[in-house]
């Protein structure tokens, strides 16, 4: 097996750890989606004018509904943007990019090395099962807590949503480690070398990989 394997660090009970992690990357996702448009002049005019003769209402998009419905609209889709970095631990596993061990075994086939991971070469960069999972259930997840999501977008901005929503609401006290978690950069030349001779030996060896721990 790949080193690094399904660590997430996490005890839990009954609970799927996706449901830590996803709450994690919700709010990330969301957050960013909303930050983007968090300078916008842009003024709304709504109501109905239909010869009665009132105006319609002028508000800021950057505090109406339409720009909340607009980040959230398809938010979850973010979430197949992430692959399984089976090197890192915790939560780091998920994140943006090709993982160290991916880019090993791809440099490894333009080599001319033949790697097996059960799968077509041409499909390895589609999501894995674990990143498809996560995805269902942000949206499970999204339409359970729109209330919540509602609420401090027009009530609560002071505060990170990670915190409102995941802290207050879906997570326990023991379940909140994740959100502490930043990835600080790659890891050293030294480090990294080791990865890929680990990786290099693995395949000599005729060991096959699962595509869904890559």
């Amino acid at each position: 097996m790949i080193a690094g394997g399904l660590n997430l660090n996490l005890e839990l009970k009954g609970r799927s750890a996706f449901i830590i992690i996803v709450c994690k990357f919700l709010t990330v996702e969301l957050q960013d989606a909303l930050e983007k448009t968090a300078r916008s002049r842009e003024v709304l005019e709504v109501g109905e004018v239909l010869g009665t003769g009132k105006r319609r209402k002028k508000i800021k998009y950057n505090t109406s509904e339409t720009r909340l419905t607009e980040a959230v609209d398809n938010i979850c889709e973010r979430i197949l943007e992430y692959n399984v970095h089976a090197e890192r631990p915790g939560s780091l596993r998920y994140a943006k990019g090709s993982s160290q061990t991916m880019t090993t075994l791809k440099n490894l086939v333009h080599k001319g090395v033949q790697v097996d991971l059960g799968m077509p070469y041409e499909l390895w960069d589609e999501p894995s099962v674990e990143v498809t999972d996560m995805k269902k259930q942000c949206e499970t997840m999204l339409e359970q807590f729109e209330d919540v999501v509602e609420n401090w977008y027009f009530h609560h901005q002071d505060q990170r949503l990670e915190n409102f929503l995941c802290e207050n609401h879906v997570l326990e006290t023991s379940e909140q480690e994740c959100l502490k978690e930043v990835w600080k950069g790659d890891m050293g030349d030294k480090e990294g070398a080791e990865e890929e001779t680990s990786v290099e030996e693995e395949v000599e060896e005729g060991k096959i990989h699962d595509a869904g721990e890559l």
